[in-house]
């Protein structure tokens, strides 16, 4: 798994605040992963016994996800594209960003491997081959966070995707769960993030091919929706849920969420 070091801005906590009433509630627009997972299955109830606040989740692509945001349609943003949720921020529809967790992104293909591509650390390699060999490639193709990553892997290694859609690249338009099916149907390589690969279950003959690069990181990040662009926006609430996450207890959370003995998310938020 691929290590990185955590960020340096640090959300105050408040979780000795108010008692909260059995009825508040929240929305988070969160990234398809995180809830794919299961992580909210695990963490949510833990964060309700703590403080009372019920926390609903709208899992969409990060695209989906910030635009929905902006449309002041939640209280709390969580996904995965980075210089995004910073625009997010800057353009003031956020009130600070941080470090939430990680993970990795991954390269998933048939036993057969076509493209002679398994065993590969080098993703942008790898992909070039790929794409040389005319070896078929599902892509989401819905502006989440996994293919923004991915269609920045391809700029890196040189090769225009679009210039073979319908040919070997194939774009679904779809979530995750719904590529990995529609690409494994198909015979197509896959890029996916891992936690979503641990708890998939129609894996079929697929085994992990490209994994490593820290070009593959995946950085998750926790964005309190900022209440003077949207009034509507359950603030306090909202801060609570952010600031647990990014406490010890909830980080210590994070980090005991596992599926057969594996850890799905990598805490690293910063620590006063």
């Amino acid at each position: 798994m691929i290590k990185k070091l955590a960020g340096s801005v640090v959300l105050a906590l408040s979780l000795t605040g108010p008692s909260w009433a059995e009825d508040v509630s929240i929305l988070v627009q969160s990234t398809t992963s995180t809830a794919n997972s299961g992580l909210y299955d695990y963490l949510l109830p833990i964060f309700k016994d703590k403080t009372g606040i019920t926390v609903n989740v709208v899992a969409v692509g990060t695209g989906q996800a910030i635009n929905n945001a902006m449309n002041c349609d939640g209280d709390v943003l969580l996904v995965h594209a980075k210089p995004a949720e910073e625009k997010f921020v800057t353009e003031g529809y956020g009130t600070e960003r941080t470090d939430l967790m990680y993970n990795d992104f991954i390269i998933v293909g048939p036993a057969g491997d076509p493209a002679g591509v398994a065993g590969m650390t080098d993703v942008q390699a790898a992909m070039a081959q790929i794409a040389a060999g005319g070896a078929l490639f599902a892509s989401r193709g819905d502006d989440s966070g996994t293919h923004k990553k991915e269609l920045e892997l391809w700029t890196s290694a040189g090769v225009d995707p679009a210039t073979a859609s319908g040919d070997w690249y194939r774009s679904t338009g779809s979530g995750m769960g719904a590529t990995l099916n529609t690409g494994i149907g198909m015979g197509a390589y896959v890029l996916t993030d891992r936690a979503t690969w641990i708890s998939f279950g129609n894996k079929q003959d697929y085994t992990i091919a490209v994994e490593g690069d820290e070009d593959l990181f995946n950085q998750y990040g926790v964005i309190p929706i900022n209440p003077a662009k949207c009034p509507s926006v359950k603030a306090e609430p909202a801060q609570a849920f952010a600031d647990w996450l990014v406490s010890e207890e909830g980080q210590a959370a994070i980090a005991g969420y596992k599926i057969n003995d594996q850890q799905l998310f990598f805490p690293n938020a910063p620590q006063d």
